[in-house]
């Protein structure tokens, strides 16, 4: 008897401050595990040195976003520091309907916005915290890459964005990097085992029955 291997994909979120480690938490999951994708996010923002458009983002135009949003293309979408960002639907339920999952590197608006989506079902939301307010700000100022007004912005902005912890099915303190991406990875790997996600089990255990 052929044990079941088929299952549909999942979302897998992960949000945190700026600061507190989601993209680096999510760079080192990509490398390490072939069976997850990034999310690749639509954005009015422009682009950074190095970055490559469709890669790292999709760059457009106020314009064009405006659009997007209009036809109902963004499973979410969201403004940040005047920026607008989304996530082009297509691709995503793609990707769920072929058993693959899914990256996504966004805020509480945007998981918000997913959990209330067709494919909320398929949402697993992890919530990284700092080990404390102290800590995420001095890696903050460690990046080098931020004014000092930013700075200040991004830690009045942090308060915010934890106040929404609660939201989230997993809450980390990104205390250890190495401790934190293991706990994520066994989040992924319990996640991907839900009955609701494999597919093939009915028709498996009936077989498994009927002798």
């Amino acid at each position: 008897m052929t044990i079941p291997s088929a299952r549909r994909g999942l979302m897998l979120v992960l949000s945190s401050p700026s600061g507190a480690g989601k993209t680096t938490m999510s760079r080192q999951l990509l490398a390490q595990d072939p069976g997850i994708s990034l999310s690749v996010s639509v954005t009015t923002r422009p682009p950074r040195a190095g970055e490559t458009d469709g890669v790292d983002y999709r760059f457009v135009s106020h314009a064009q976003f405006e659009a997007l949003v209009a036809e109902g293309a963004l499973l979410e979408w969201a403004e940040v520091f005047g920026n607008r960002y989304g996530t082009p639907r297509a691709p995503v339920e793609a990707a769920l309907a072929e058993g693959r999952d899914v990256l996504f590197d966004i805020d509480w608006q945007g998981t918000q916005q997913l959990r209330q989506s067709q494919a909320g079902g398929d949402l697993a939301a992890i919530f990284l915290l700092p080990p404390s307010m102290q800590a995420l700000e001095e890696r903050l100022r460690r990046r080098a890459s931020d004014a000092e007004e930013v700075i200040r912005q991004r830690m009045a902005r942090a308060a915010d964005e934890i106040s929404h912890w609660a939201e989230y099915d997993y809450v980390l303190v990104n205390d250890d990097a190495d401790m934190c991406l293991a706990e994520i990875q066994a989040i992924l790997a319990a996640e991907r085992l839900r009955r609701d996600r494999q597919t093939g089990l009915v028709s498996f255990v009936r077989a498994l029955l009927a002798g």
